[in-house]
């Protein structure tokens, strides 16, 4: 398969076999990981591997009702390290501050999504699947103590690897056309964006379970493994909230909004308590 076929195919992966992930394919992620791109080369980035029954059971324990963290055989844990490069620069007699400066930060987030990436396209070539768990960003302080994680060195992103049990079939995207803009940036019509979303998800099916299959297969993945808890949870909150519409589904229920800005305050405390202090 190309390249090209391997990223367009590529889903995420919540349902995995109990197989494990041999170490000289570990090895490879990791070598891809560390010859991702790095502004100024400067690579302040860190990856815990979690294999032991205990470690993948106490992950999935702190993220909570995402059964695959628990059941992959394989998960990573990509920090942004200021550690090692401050320790370094002080060797080296000269000042690094990069705990202070947003800009450093944005560099490091940017140099960690990279290498993450590169695992998950390697990984594919290899005939593993893999999830992203972003939820990791709100319980830093846990994986910081669980984990033995210094100061000056935040986890930003977990990446759930594994052999699929089973591969969702697809998943809508907007048109190519939508996201791109020539030269310059093109404002789209009200009528132009509300056609780019109704094109990318089709009507609203007032069938929970279908709409679920196209729009929200971590339900329906989560079943797989946990029975129907999740499905049931989903389909009451669907109702109590009175979604009609793709954006109301996702931010009321999937990414409700008044709760993503209420993250800030745990999240920047949880910057601060890794000794990171740009939110002045």
């Amino acid at each position: 398969m190309s390249v090209f076929d391997l990223m367009i195919k590529r889903r995420s992966v919540r349902v995995f076999k109990d197989q494990e992930v041999q170490q000289n394919i570990i090895d490879k992620l990791l070598d891809v990981a560390n010859n991702c791109p790095s502004g100024g080369n400067i690579q302040p980035i860190s990856i815990i591997t979690v294999q032991t029954a205990e470690g993948r059971y106490h992950l999935g324990n702190l993220i909570g009702s995402q059964p695959w963290v628990r059941n992959a055989q394989l998960s990573m844990i990509f920090c942004i390290d200021f550690y090692r490069i401050k320790k370094w620069a002080t060797l080296s007699n000269t000042a690094f501050k990069g705990e202070n400066a947003l800009s450093h930060f944005l560099i490091a987030y940017a140099d960690l999504m990279c290498a993450a990436q590169n695992v998950v396209i390697t990984a594919e070539s290899f005939g593993l699947g893999s999830v992203y768990v972003g939820s990791i960003q709100g319980l830093v302080d846990e994986i910081r103590e669980y984990f033995s994680i210094p100061k000056l060195v935040l986890p930003m992103m977990l990446l759930c690897i594994g052999y699929p049990e089973s591969i969702p079939n697809t998943i809508p995207k907007l048109n190519r056309n939508i996201i791109l803009h020539k030269e310059k940036y093109i404002s789209l019509g009200d009528a132009e964006i509300q056609e780019a979303y109704e094109d990318k998800y089709g009507d609203f099916d007032e069938d929970p379970e279908k709409y679920f299959m196209k729009a929200y297969i971590e339900v329906i993945e989560a079943s797989k493994q946990q029975g129907d808890r999740w499905l049931k949870l989903a389909k009451k909150r669907l109702k109590r909230l009175k979604i009609t519409n793709h954006a109301q589904f996702l931010f009321k229920l999937r990414y409700p909004t008044d709760a993503m800005v209420s993250m800030n305050e745990k999240l920047i405390q949880s910057f601060r308590n890794a000794g990171f202090n740009f939110f002045k």
